[in-house]
């Protein structure tokens, strides 16, 4: 099959749209933009459907690439049957290919290449075949300086045999697919290993059918056994591993080599096939369960970056700490910095009124709406200190914010930049201000591994995880959308069609020259040739510009339909957007989408996309998701009582269910079980939650589900 039939019979849709898309992509397209405005070529793909298309096409042509290098190798060895060409050709997986690869592979100095030295291979062939006749007398004919006896000429046959069965593409495909089904893994304590928390106890005497492990399973034992504290191994089950040996290689019980042909294969499995099929399990798993965790780590992003931003909001942000204070930085409610300062309400200083004065005369000066709390070291009890403050000023709530990768941005060369007089934990203060007020737009500015909502992230593939990461950031900057006279530089660079450097010159365009008043003057901007215009233009806003069109997700390539559906309503595009909700919802109302597509010549999609944007002409599609809890009072664990009911908000999703944020200093853990069939849960999801279980102790609390 062609790569566009392979692809689409996995996504079920038409090779039609597959191929649509692998032309698109060819002709520098982006995903976003092929996803939003090309839905007529595509059957309206979308964005998700699009880069596993891309993906695929990438994994493919890789083994296009290595088949292409493989069949030169052996062609070159004079080896290269029509048989064998058909296999390789036909090969669907990486796997397959290099198992056909395998015998003619160049290889370190084996047994069996100083056997076939010494002439001795057509003694081994005379095993394999499970020839006739004695085999002293047979075996005595390869006798001679090299070899000096009988027993050392059957030893370096046997070795000969023993190469290739594991060789044996059929053998390795047979047998590693058994393995994956039916062997076990065991993984044991290592003697006098420190584990001092224990953290892989769940590990120290573990037993598991390998089609039975579970993607987190799989991470911990590779984790704590990296870490030197388990000891790991696969065991193949004898009868498994001899099936897929014999069932290419037969004894002939009658024959004189039985035994030879047995021997050969025990060896074969111990010293050969078996280490390297454990190894392919090991492989095969392991990357299932990177895959999976990349996943898990990609929704979970996702959702973060989806969370709706408070606007409107003049934020003061805390980066709380002990000994070095509380770090404090007030931003308006456009991001813009207005203030700074420390705090010393804690141990040793222990200023208490003192920081409460200070915050007060900062909320007094600039009218602080809210303010926002790292969760990071002191962070509960500086939410006692505020929770004071905000008890009695109804104007002012608190928020406390996920501070991961605040220290990481402050640090940053994009923090010395854009604040190169601020101290590194002032930056870090600011940062947790603007969380609140726009997490996309903060968030991208910190590499996505630091954000603090994935398991093992460290552990897994790092070139897959970034990979995944990034499509995330450009697929929710991109549609979103980006203010392209208030984005900083980080954000910018996330626009398809932008990168790093072209996001610099617009800024410094905007900063000489002031904001930009359309989407088209954007072309004056150095770099921004026609192609990157093309790409980038629909996902780039205009607020209050010349042309009211520049605010929305129609591209300028759709401007003339856009202009010709309102002048069919008897409007212009400056008209109000009163006028325009009524005059769209009347048009439509006349005739059918699918007839005003054939009168005004363009697609169903197309014209759809524009009557949306038209009526809802800059709509953040973030604000659909749940706004963030709004505190005014501090909660202590101690309050805690078994069967209260609260509202919490969810900070990361794993494979054993979700850690909720119920206002105390420990998420409790709402375990999977406790979650509704068919409910999927995201981060920034907010629940009504009952208090299960409470281990003070070990900071433990356990939720249920209130339906």
């Amino acid at each position: 099959m062609s790569h566009s039939e392979i692809i689409a019979s996995q996504l079920r849709v038409k090779p039609s749209q597959v191929e649509a898309v692998i032309k698109l992509l060819d002709d520098g397209n982006t995903v976003p933009f092929i996803a939003r405005y090309r839905k007529e070529m595509t059957g309206s793909l979308d964005d998700e459907q699009i880069r596993i298309i891309a993906d695929e096409l990438t994994r493919l042509r890789a083994l296009d690439e290595r088949r292409t290098a493989i069949l030169a190798s052996i062609e070159e060895q004079g080896k290269l049957t029509d048989e064998l060409r058909a296999a390789i050709e036909a090969a669907a997986t990486m796997t397959a290919l290099e198992d056909l690869y395998a015998p003619y592979k160049k290889k370190r100095r084996t047994r069996a290449m100083v056997a076939r030295e010494k002439g001795l291979e057509p003694l081994a062939d005379l095993i394999l075949k499970q020839g006739s006749g004695s085999i002293e007398k047979l075996a005595a004919k390869f006798l001679n300086e090299q070899v000096t006896s009988i027993e050392e000429a059957l030893q370096g046959a046997r070795d000969i045999v023993a190469e290739t069965i594991s060789d044996n593409a059929n053998v390795r495909s047979t047998l590693r697919e058994k393995a994956l089904k039916f062997s076990t893994v065991y993984s044991k304590k290592v003697e006098d290993a420190v584990d001092e928390k224990r953290v892989y106890e769940s590990y120290y005497d573990f037993t598991s059918r390998v089609d039975r492990l579970l993607p987190h399973q799989i991470l911990a034992i590779t984790r704590g056994e990296k870490e030197g504290v388990l000891k790991v191994r696969v065991d193949i089950p004898e009868r498994g591993w001899l099936d897929a040996i014999q069932s290419e290689y037969e004894q002939d019980i009658i024959s004189p080599f039985a035994d030879q042909l047995e021997l050969a294969i025990r060896d074969c499995a111990e010293r050969l096939l078996l280490p390297a099929i454990e190894r392919d399990v090991r492989r095969e798993k392991g990357e299932g369960a990177d895959n999976h965790a990349i996943q898990v780590f990609a929704s979970n992003l996702r959702a973060l970056l989806s969370q709706a931003p408070l606007a409107n909001h003049t934020v003061l942000g805390i980066d709380p700490g002990f000994r070095t204070g509380c770090k404090v930085a007030v931003v308006d409610s456009t991001g813009k910095l207005l203030d700074t300062g420390t705090i010393y309400p804690h141990e040793p200083k222990n200023d208490w009124q003192g920081a409460i004065n200070t915050l007060q005369d900062m909320i007094n000066r600039h009218h602080v709406t809210l303010i926002t709390i790292g969760n990071g070291t002191a962070s509960r009890e500086t939410e006692k200190l505020v929770s004071e403050l905000t008890r009695s000023k109804s104007q002012t709530k608190y928020l406390i914010v996920n501070e991961a990768g605040a220290s990481v941005y402050s640090a940053s060369a994009l923090a010395r930049a854009e604040f190169p007089n601020l101290d590194v934990s002032i930056r870090g203060a600011v940062s947790i201000a603007r969380r609140a007020q726009d997490p996309l737009a903060e968030l991208v500015k910190i590499d996505p591994k630091s954000i603090g909502v994935g398991m093992y992230q460290h552990d897994v593939d790092q070139s897959a995880l970034n990979h995944a990461l990034d499509g995330v950031v450009e697929s929710v900057v991109n549609h979103v959308g980006v203010d392209v006279n208030t984005a900083s530089p980080a954000l910018l660079t996330h626009v398809v069609g932008i990168g790093p450097k072209l996001a610099e010159n617009i800024v410094a365009h905007r900063d000489s020259n002031g904001p930009f008043k359309s989407r088209a003057a954007l072309k004056k901007v150095s770099g921004l040739g026609p192609k990157a215009f093309e790409q980038a233009a629909g996902f780039l806003r205009i607020r209050a510009g010349s042309n009211s069109l520049d605010e929305t997700a129609i591209h300028p390539e759709s401007y003339t339909l856009a202009e010709s559906i309102l002048a069919r309503a008897g409007l212009k595009v400056d008209s109000p957007l009163e006028k325009r909700i009524h005059a769209v919802e009347s048009l439509t109302s006349k005739t059918t989408v699918e007839a005003l597509a054939a009168e005004l010549g363009c697609g169903v999609p197309t014209l759809q996309d524009v009557l949306e944007q038209l009526v809802r002409p800059g709509r953040d599609p973030r604000s659909d998701t749940p706004a963030p809890i709004l505190r005014s009072d501090v909660l202590k664990a101690e309050d805690l009582v078994t069967g209260m009911q609260l509202k919490g908000t969810v900070r990361n999703v794993v494979d054993f269910g979700a850690f909720v944020d119920i206002g105390v200093k420990q998420e409790g853990l709402l375990h999977r079980t406790q979650i509704p069939n068919g409910t999927v849960l995201k981060v920034g999801d907010v629940l009504d939650v009952e208090i299960q279980k409470i281990d003070l102790e070990r900071g433990r609390i356990g939720l249920g589900w209130v339906s």
